[in-house]
């Protein structure tokens, strides 16, 4: 069984996952008896850490830990004019906002959204010629009536709450497996990157080089690499308070 973990250990790091104790490895490999193929036990262990909280006491190797952080002399201090890591970090989305619109906007949307007003897709509805079985013969023409809702862009999409238009700009709070939290800042347009489409929760791994400026991550699809995941307790109480989160933020802009 050791054997079997310290393989898994292995096969993650060349994946550049974070790396998980030895510990919570044979606690899946212990599970069933005897345990599944490699292969089995691998796609297990991803969709674990994916779905977990980094910080998570026993999760990740203590070594792994201390080594794959963001330094904390650097993150958010404005100072600081440029740092480069100098190590893979990987990170975990706590917060996404879209910088390319205002609050305001956002807030609209969200509003409609919530009225069920959003139109999404196209649907055709064919009524029956008058006198025909099923029809009601109270004055529609022969042949087919359609009726046709207009497309609009679902969340996510690139409109609207999604926020994922090829030229918006979005501002993240990423945070490391110690807890710390950092602001991060779309540099260049990253591709699966929108509010409404990122989960809180998912998986960013920071490559070796990348920029950390006045304490704020500069994310271009060079150095930021998506890893998917979702800790379903973050997105449920963000997606639950984000219209509301966004009033008080527009009405604050307001008053100052």
């Amino acid at each position: 069984m050791a054997a079997v973990a310290t393989q898994l250990q292995t096969a993650l790091r060349s994946q550049l996952f974070p790396l998980p104790s030895h510990a919570w490895l044979l606690s899946i490999v212990t599970n069933r008896d005897p345990p599944p193929p490699l292969a089995s036990l691998m796609a297990t262990a991803r969709a674990r850490i994916l779905a977990s909280d980094l910080t998570t006491p026993g999760l990740l190797d203590a070594a792994y830990t201390a080594a794959h952080t963001l330094p904390a002399h650097v993150i958010n201090n404005i100072a600081m004019v440029e740092h480069r890591l100098a190590h893979d970090v990987v990170v975990q989305v706590a917060d996404i906002e879209n910088l390319s619109r205002s609050r305001w906007e956002q807030v609209e949307e969200l509003e409609t959204i919530e009225r069920k007003e959003q139109r999404r897709g196209r649907e055709i509805i064919r009524l029956p010629p008058a006198g025909a079985e099923g029809g009601d013969g109270d004055g529609v023409d022969a042949g087919s009536v359609a009726i046709t809702q207009n497309l609009s862009s679902a969340p996510g999409s690139g409109g609207g709450g999604g926020s994922g238009g090829v030229k918006a700009t979005h501002k993240l709070i990423l945070q490391d497996c110690k807890g710390q939290n950092v602001f991060a800042v779309e540099l260049k347009r990253v591709e699966g990157i929108a509010a409404g489409k990122t989960s809180m929760g998912e998986k960013i791994l920071l490559r070796e080089g990348t920029v950390i400026a006045r304490g704020a991550v500069l994310l271009d699809p060079e150095n930021c690499h998506l890893m998917g995941g979702k800790i379903d307790a973050w997105h449920n109480e963000w997606d639950d308070t984000r219209l509301a989160r966004l009033k008080e933020a527009a009405a604050s802009e307001v008053r100052h």
